[in-house]
Parts: structure tokens; C-alpha cells; sequence
């Protein structure tokens, strides 16, 4: 199995809070926050790196501060997270390496892209913990995964160079022309085998989507082994969430990874209405999750 270096051991330590698990709040998103902020198109593009930087700011003091972990991108907030003393001298920095958005192969698959010039050295120089990458999966399609899988071995083999540690995060999708149908009923499988497609290549602990039931979840403990996983959100309403990670750490994950379920309706471009919503509905659904967490501090499979 992919067992960490001291080095990775660390920074694995220092995205997890007291209980020894990960609980790392999600705010790399760039697209996806625009859309949160701003109701049109037009009113998105005028939104600059730099005010989607402040968002960021805002999550991490009143939120990711509570927390074991931030993860930002590599764009909007490094270095200024740090350098203007955002984020708490006890609180872990994931960057994200992942660009915003996908293109798409001639065969309708899609091929996920790296942000220009962030490599692990660059990871290092903005003073993180460690790096994040996000590919994207269809473990039922092998010719779909050929690039991505190897964009995922060039950046575990970067950091690995570097002894920097990395969570590798993947997502599935549904493809053009399958039902939505079609498609939730094969999750379970895609998630155990995009697993088994990532430990493959080295990775060392893993974000995934929720595999879908107690079985499904137990299945991908079985096949994780010694590597850790903690469960993402993927901007589901904060009840479901609790139900899905409660699911999860009984089945042996290790932690989460929070982000639009815990922020998406307390961000504002007004930073007075930010400030209000995140450090008091957001904060307590991050208690919810923490209580969770201590629930099962006996369970979780850390490493």
C-alpha cells in the first residue's frame, strides 16, 4: 500500500483538527463561487480574482479558522492568505492545483487541466502544507482516463520529488446521452473503482464524492487500506450532508472535506452580510460536522 514519507505524515497531521481527522474547509472554487455570488453571466465576469480573494479570506477567518484545514486555489488568495495573516498559525493551507472548468475530448470525455506553473515547488514557495489535485473519472470508460491518469501520475511524482504532501481528489460525471438514471445507478462502482484507479498511481489519501450507501462505503475502505479518505460535499443541502458523513466515518473514512455545503448561502459580495452569515450559520454546521467527528474518533481510519 502508499504509505506516506515523515514529511507527507506531517502535513497529513496538519490538515486533520483534534481528533486526528481531516476536517478541511473547501474554498478553492472559482466558477462555481461566481455563480454563487452574482445571478448573471455578465454580472459573474465582473467579478475580479481579487474580490473572489477577499470571499476567501472571509471563509477562512471566521470559518476555516475553527477547522483543521483550508484549501484555496492557487489564483485569488496565495499569497495574501498568508502574508496578510489570514489564516491562523495553527490552521493547515491545501492549494489546489486543479484550473476551473474542463475541456473536452472529440470523444465528449472530459480532460481535467492544471493551473499554468504550479508545481510543487510553487506550492511550497506560497507556504502551504501541501498541494490538492482533481481529475476526473469514468472508471467504466478506460479510454476516457488515459490523460487524466497520467496528469495524476506527473503531479504524484512532482511532489513525491519534492516530498510535499498531496490529496488527490476525483470526480465522476455523467456522460452525453446516458440518463441520469443510468448514470446514478453505476456511482457506487464508478467511486470503488476510481479509487482503486488512484491508489494505482500512488496517491496517498483521497477526496471523494459520497460513495453512496454503508456498503459502498465499507467496500471503499476495503480498497483504500492504510490510504486515508475523507468525503466532499459536492454542494448538497447541510442535512444531507450529515447524513452522508455520519455514513461515511461509520464505514471507516477518515474525515471531510467541506466546502459549498457549509458556505454556499453565507457568501456575499457585501463582506458585513459574509461576515454575519458565516460566523454563525456556517460555523455551526461546522460544529455539526465536528461532533461527528469526535463521535467516531475511534473508527477513523487514520494514518
Amino acid at each position: 500500500m502508499n504509505k506516506m514519507t515523515t514529511a507527507e505524515r506531517r502535513g497529513y497531521q496538519m490538515i486533520c483538527d483534534a481528533t486526528g481527522s481531516m476536517m478541511v474547509v473547501a474554498c478553492d472554487q472559482r466558477g462555481g463561487m461566481r455563480t454563487l455570488l452574482a445571478a448573471t453571466p455578465e454580472e459573474q465576469a465582473l467579478i475580479s480574482n481579487e474580490t473572489l480573494g477577499k470571499t476567501k479570506y472571509d471563509i477562512t477567518a471566521y470559518l476555516a479558522s475553527q477547522a483543521g484545514c483550508v484549501l484555496v486555489d492557487p489564483i485569488c488568495a496565495v499569497p495574501g492568505i498568508i502574508d496578510e495573516g489570514v489564516v491562523p498559525r495553527d490552521t493547515g493551507l491545501l492549494i489546489g492545483l486543479d484550473a476551473s472548468g474542463w475541456s473536452t475530448s472529440p470523444e465528449g470525455y472530459r480532460i481535467s487541466n492544471m493551473v499554468e506553473g504550479v508545481t510543487a515547488r510553487k506550492v511550497r514557495e506560497l507556504g502551504a502544507t501541501g498541494g490538492k489535485i482533481m481529475i476526473y473519472l469514468r472508471s467504466d470508460k478506460p479510454e476516457a482516463n488515459v490523460a487524466n491518469l497520467q496528469t495524476l501520475r506527473d503531479v504524484i511524482a512532482d511532489f513525491a520529488h519534492e516530498d510535499l504532501f498531496l490529496v488527490v481528489e476525483f470526480l465522476t460525471y455523467q456522460l452525453e446521452g446516458e440518463s441520469k438514471e443510468e448514470y446514478q445507478s453505476k456511482i457506487p462502482q464508478l467511486i470503488q473503482e476510481g479509487c482503486q484507479a488512484c491508489i494505482d498511481c500512488g496517491s496517498k489519501v483521497l477526496k471523494i464524492s459520497y460513495p453512496g450507501s454503508e456498503q459502498s462505503c465499507a467496500a471503499v475502505t476495503d480498497i483504500c487500506g492504510d490510504v486515508p479518505w475523507a468525503v466532499l460535499s459536492a454542494g448538497v443541502d447541510h442535512a444531507t450532508f450529515l447524513t452522508q458523513v455520519d455514513i461515511s466515518l461509520r464505514n471507516g473514512a477518515s474525515g471531510v472535506i467541506a466546502g459549498r455545503s457549509l458556505w454556499k448561502d453565507c457568501i456575499s459580495l457585501d463582506r458585513n452580510v459574509s461576515k454575519e452569515k458565516l460566523s454563525s450559520i456556517a460555523v455551526s454546521r461546522l460544529r455539526d460536522i465536528q461532533q461527528l467527528l469526535v463521535k467516531y474518533k475511534k473508527q477513523l481510519n487514520v494514518a
